[in-house]
C-alpha cells in the first residue's frame, strides 16, 4: 500500500509460461498488496506456472477472449479485491516491473490518475530492440492520435498502464472491443472523461517470447486505432453518439 491506498498489479497472460517467473520476481512486494493473473486459454502451462510461483488470484478463460478481452477480466477482478491502484503489467517481461513504484506513487499522491510506460520517450524502443517500421508505425500513427484528439501522448500503444479506481469506474471499459484496439478505447474513453495521462520514460526488450502481432493483424490495429481517433473527434464536436462516451 501507499497511503492506505490497495496496490493490485494485474497480468493478461497467454502463452507467458518462460517469461511469468522473471516478471513476477521483479514486482516490488514492499507495495504491491496483491497479483492478478488472467489466462486468456493458453495452450502451455502458464498456469501451472503461476500456481509454483503462488499467486492466489487466477483468472482461466474457458475459451480465448483477445486481448481486451483479457484486460477486462483483469480490472473487473482488481476491482472486485478492492483495488485502489490497478497496475497492468505484461507477463511477457518485455516492460521492466521496476517502474511499478514510480508509476504507483504518482497515483498515490493524486498527481495524476492515469500513467503510462512509455517506450519511445527517450531511446528505450529502437535500443530494446523494436523492429524500425514498427517504430515509425508507432510514431505516425501516435501523430495522427493527437492530432484528431488534440492531445500530446509521446505514444498509445504501450502496454505498461496504471489507473486509480476513480478512472477505472468512471468509464465503461467493458462494452469496448475484445481485441488489440480495445487499449485505445479506453485511452479515448479516459480523454473524455476528463482525466489526465502522465506518462514515464520506459525501457523495453524485444525478443522470441515476447508478444507480438503479425503484420495483418498489425494493419487491422492500425485502422482501428484511427477509427476510434476519427469517433472520438466526432463526439467530441457533438456530431456523433457512441456508448463508449456515454
Amino acid at each position: 500500500m501507499i497511503k492506505d491506498k490497495k496496490i493490485v498489479v494485474v497480468l493478461p497472460a497467454y502463452n507467458a509460461e518462460s517469461t511469468i517467473e522473471p516478471t513476477y520476481k521483479e514486482i516490488p512486494f514492499d507495495i504491491v498488496d496483491e497479483v492478478v493473473l488472467v489466462d486468456d486459454f493458453s495452450k502451455d502451462k502458464t498456469i501451472e506456472k503461476a500456481e509454483k510461483l503462488g499467486i492466489k488470484h487466477i483468472v482461466k478463460h474457458d475459451q480465448n477472449k483477445g486481448y481486451g478481452g483479457n484486460q477486462k477480466s483483469c480490472y473487473n477482478k482488481a476491482l472486485e479485491l478492492g483495488a485502489d491502484i490497478v497496475i497492468m503489467l505484461h507477463p511477457d517481461y518485455q516492460y521492466t516491473p521496476k517502474l511499478i513504484h514510480s508509476m504507483a506513487y504518482l497515483i498515490a499522491n493524486d498527481v495524476y490518475p492515469v500513467v503510462l510506460g512509455s517506450r519511445i520517450l527517450g531511446r528505450g524502443a529502437l535500443k530494446g530492440g523494436m523492429p524500425r517500421y514498427k517504430y515509425m508505425a508507432n510514431r505516425i500513427l501516435t501523430l495522427s492520435q493527437n492530432i484528431l484528439i488534440r492531445q500530446k501522448l509521446s505514444e498509445y500503444h504501450t502496454g505498461y498502464r496504471a489507473f486509480s479506481k476513480e478512472v477505472l469506474t468512471g468509464i465503461n471499459y467493458n462494452i469496448n472491443s475484445d481485441d488489440f484496439v480495445f487499449d485505445n478505447q479506453m485511452l479515448s474513453q479516459i480523454f473524455f472523461a476528463g482525466f489526465e495521462i502522465a506518462e514515464i520514460t520506459c525501457p523495453t526488450k524485444y525478443f522470441p517470447e515476447a508478444s507480438s502481432i503479425n503484420f495483418r493483424r498489425s494493419v487491422k490495429y492500425g485502422l482501428g486505432v484511427l477509427g476510434v481517433s476519427v469517433r472520438y473527434m466526432f463526439a467530441k464536436l457533438g456530431l456523433y453518439r457512441s456508448r463508449l462516451y456515454s
